[in-house]
């Protein structure tokens, strides 16, 4: 019997179709660029030739946009990894500081939402756990869009909050601690051997925001594989059956990922950045008091807004890990 053609495999059709689409939109950015750049040169002559001081604000304007837009451009350039185009699935999980933690959690999941809604992004959380107060104690969302892994898989490690606790009476300043994990989704079936004796399987009354059959039945499912201590929840579908092939798939994206880095010396290794949730092992700082700033620490990348990180103005961090581990490596 003759192998399936390639038009007559769906999911091979439709991830070639996206990728298609998405090289179009890469030429069509291109020539778009030109055409600013062609624009921007004719203002400038006609500055020139009229002696027209006004045109100089116009001028201006319009090469911010256009180094912006070649900027954006060529960063998408070195999306070049091998799951960078898919979609993304984060789980952000508060650590040291109780209460605060969990409100900290709750100030990094808008932050990430409100980003995706600039990308045009859609979010469609998995999992969700209530803090015991106030905020989030944990949740799982996955971020559908091109690039989405690219471009967030820059995020993954502990974040910390410095400022004054909303909740501590005597207005103490305070740090907080939340480890962000991010995978990509893997719609096709990965060889991961799994066997079932090393899978421990609990089911469990959905919580938090969802649909109407949240809170009615024990739909929600957590697997915990015992060799690694990697565990996934799902809670969001409709059945305890889809939240568990949910679950499933995350377990082997997560596994998949990890024997890709089977030359790590150690697990913790293999986890990349995310260690013990607490001081030391940040990736970025969010101070808010007694000034404002934020700065990555692995790519001194700082701004003093701290206001705009928090409404998801993220990408100049996104940009400069991605320039920092793609720039070329001095040989000593």
């Amino acid at each position: 019997m003759e192998s399936p053609g390639f038009w007559d495999d769906p999911d091979r059709s439709n991830q070639k179709m996206k990728e298609l689409k998405n090289l179009k939109d890469i030429v069509d950015e291109g020539n778009g660029l030109k055409t600013q750049f062609e624009d921007i040169l004719t203002l400038i002559e006609m500055g020139y030739e009229d002696e027209d001081e006004s045109l100089v604000q116009e001028i201006r304007a319009e090469l911010d946009d256009f180094e912006t837009k070649l900027d954006e451009l060529r960063i998408g350039t070195l999306l070049n990894g091998e799951y960078d185009k898919n979609n993304a699935i984060l789980k952000l999980s508060a650590g040291a500081g109780g209460t605060e933690s969990c409100d900290w959690a709750s100030m990094l999941y808008r932050m990430y939402t409100r980003w995706s809604e600039r990308k045009g992004f859609s979010i469609e959380v998995l999992d969700y756990l209530d803090g015991d107060e106030a905020g989030i104690k944990s949740v799982t969302f996955q971020v559908n869009g091109i690039n989405a892994y690219g471009l967030l898989k820059s995020e993954k490690g502990v974040h910390r909050l410095v400022r004054i606790s909303p909740f501590n009476a005597q207005g103490k300043r305070q740090t907080s601690f939340v480890s962000l994990d991010v995978m990509p989704e893997i719609e096709e079936d990965l060889d991961a051997d799994i066997e079932d004796k090393d899978l421990r399987i609990d089911t469990y009354r959905s919580s938090g925001a969802g649909g109407q059959h949240i809170n009615k039945t024990s739909s929600a499912i957590r697997i915990t594989h015992i060799p690694t201590g990697i565990v996934v929840t799902c809670q969001n579908e409709r059945s305890q059956f889809q939240n568990k092939d949910k679950a499933m798939q995350m377990l082997k994206a997560k596994l998949y990922m990890l024997k890709q880095e089977a030359h790590a010396e150690k697990l913790s290794d293999i986890k990349g950045d995310i260690k013990d949730i607490a001081w030391g092992n940040q990736i970025r700082s969010y101070f808010l008091q007694p000034y404002k700033l934020v700065k990555d620490l692995r790519t001194d990348v700082e701004t003093a807004n701290a206001d705009a990180v928090l409404d998801g103005d993220i990408d100049k961090f996104i940009n400069g890990y991605l320039k920092f581990i793609n720039a070329p490596k001095n040989e000593e």
